[in-house]
């Protein structure tokens, strides 16, 4: 398998999904600064122009859930708690937030030209992006996030992708002092020896 991903962005989860898992898997850097993610070549892989992409014996992957949930039914012996269907569901349910919801409020901080064009409402979509992210980490929080881990005391797929968005709490301007919960677990999730070998990666000079 080949793993496209770009640093700073939510390939980091699949990243580290795969590596949890001890996949024979190739990474491959996308530059975006030299928007190499718009380069036909790349397009040839995924013409949404977008990381992740796993690129499968059967084909390729895009979207950070279908791609975590693939390493998970992939590889049962790492993933063991998700063999249940409810269990399933409810790491879909919590991934699938975190991907149509917690990640289209921290785009609005950067990528505004998707939704307008207008300055001024540009402007102010990244005002209020400490808002609408603080108050999607505050559900997280409250009533989402079990504890230690995102499903309770097993370690599953919606980790690394918690992590990894966790990762963008301060450029969004959240008060960290409001989610003791969710730092407690980006710091244990960083301890991890797999996190750190990808962090590792994804920090290196390209």
């Amino acid at each position: 398998m080949k793993l496209y991903y770009a640093t700073g962005t939510c390939a980091l989860a699949s990243h580290i999904a795969l590596e949890e898992s001890g996949a024979d898997y190739t990474p491959v850097r996308v530059d975006f600064r030299a928007e190499e993610q718009r380069k036909p070549d790349y397009l040839a892989i995924n013409p949404k122009g977008r990381v992740p992409a796993l690129v499968t014996e059967r084909g390729v992957l895009t979207e950070t859930p279908a791609i975590l949930a693939y390493v998970a039914q992939s590889f049962p012996k790492t993933w063991p708690t998700l063999d249940d269907p409810f269990k399933f569901a409810q790491a879909q349910a919590f991934n699938n937030y975190l991907c149509s919801t917690v990640h289209v409020a921290h785009a609005h901080r950067m990528r505004g030209t998707r939704w307008a064009d207008d300055p001024a409402a540009i402007a102010e979509m990244k005002r209020k992006v400490p808002q609408t992210v603080g108050e999607c980490f505050a559900l997280i929080e409250r009533q989402m996030f079990t504890g230690p881990w995102v499903m309770g005391d097993s370690y599953t797929i919606c980790d690394p992708y918690l992590f990894t968005l966790a990762q963008w709490l301060e450029g969004d301007g959240v008060d960290l002092s409001t989610l003791p919960r969710v730092i407690e677990h980006r710091k244990r999730m960083s301890e991890r020896p797999a996190v750190r070998q990808v962090m590792a990666e994804h920090l290196a000079p390209a």
